[in-house]
């Protein structure tokens, strides 16, 4: 089969996704403050996973119950959620979260080279390589060059966003685990899954009922959760199954352009100029791995 091309509908959710993500390291910022980095990852997940569970009750859809299924629930919800989710909420406390959406931007380049390795449709191409490269490099002028000024120190943290890149890349490809269950059942099985993981890791190493919340804290917390996790993943895990992990993983790219846009828009802030140039090099990037107007070009 070939590598998958996506229509301007797949690109519309891709920017709608990076849009709810964008967000989410806005509200991590604001979170952390308050609690540690477990009980945000538990309060995110929970919270989308019971929304879930609600969502599914009035669409009339069941969980199963079987063992084969449940076991992928929650070697997905390990590696797809738990682990980034809580990589990047630890990593957060040691570095800025410009400098972890530029290594967070790394996600596809883990993602084309595992699924070159372990899918049959979604090969490494000339086009892709170029492309993904382009798209790290304009997040990298995007962010600005101070963001990477942090780079010789924290490396712990560093490593956690690194490491977070390489398991969204893993649960991307397998996802097509699950892609016989309806979308919004194998997410609700992955949340709640989880959220059972997380937990144990909260009451060991945090104490989250001993501390008390300020509304802009709650409110972060529910803003990830809600258009964070329940809404962002529904459409992910809708786009991945038409697109594959690949193009679906390049919603990292977007992310801090719509950070950016948002603080436009918000907070009035200016557009630099190697902002101006890391959004063309990404819209490059990302013209690249379509590879339709290559193709056009080269015919």
């Amino acid at each position: 089969m070939p590598n998958y091309v996506m229509n301007a509908k797949q690109w519309g959710l891709l920017l709608f996704i990076s849009f709810t993500w964008g967000l989410s390291f806005f509200f991590i910022e604001i979170i952390l403050r308050e609690i540690g980095p477990f009980t945000l990852v538990f309060y995110r997940i929970s919270i989308a996973a019971l929304i879930a569970v609600v969502w599914l009750y009035f669409s009339g859809k069941r969980l199963p119950f079987d063992r084969h299924s449940w076991s992928k629930f929650f070697v997905l919800g390990a590696i797809n959620n738990l682990i980034p989710f809580s990589f990047i909420s630890w990593g957060q406390v040691y570095i800025s979260s410009s400098l972890a959406s530029i290594l967070n931007a790394t996600t596809p380049l883990f993602a084309a080279v595992l699924a070159h390795f372990l899918t049959s449709d979604e090969h490494l191409t000339g086009h892709r390589i170029v492309g993904i490269l382009l798209g790290i490099i304009g997040v990298c002028l995007l962010v600005g060059p101070e963001a990477l000024y942090g780079m010789s120190s924290n490396v712990l943290g560093q490593c956690a966003i690194l490491a977070a890149a390489i398991s969204y890349a893993c649960g991307g490809i397998y996802t097509r685990q699950l892609k016989d269950m309806p979308v919004l059942v194998a997410m609700t099985g992955t949340l709640i899954a989880a959220s059972i993981l997380t937990l144990p890791l909260v009451l060991i190493y945090e104490y989250p009922l001993r501390t008390t919340l300020h509304w802009n804290t709650i409110g972060a917390v529910l803003g990830i959760s809600v258009f964070g996790t329940a809404f962002a993943y529904m459409l992910y895990f809708h786009i991945i199954r038409t697109v594959g992990a690949t193009n679906t993983l390049l919603v990292t790219f977007l992310v801090p352009v719509t950070a950016l846009l948002l603080g436009m828009l918000v907070l009035k802030e200016s557009l630099s100029q190697h902002a101006i140039v890391g959004m063309a090099v990404i819209f490059a990037g990302l013209v690249a791995v379509d590879g339709r107007l290559i193709r056009k070009l080269l015919r």
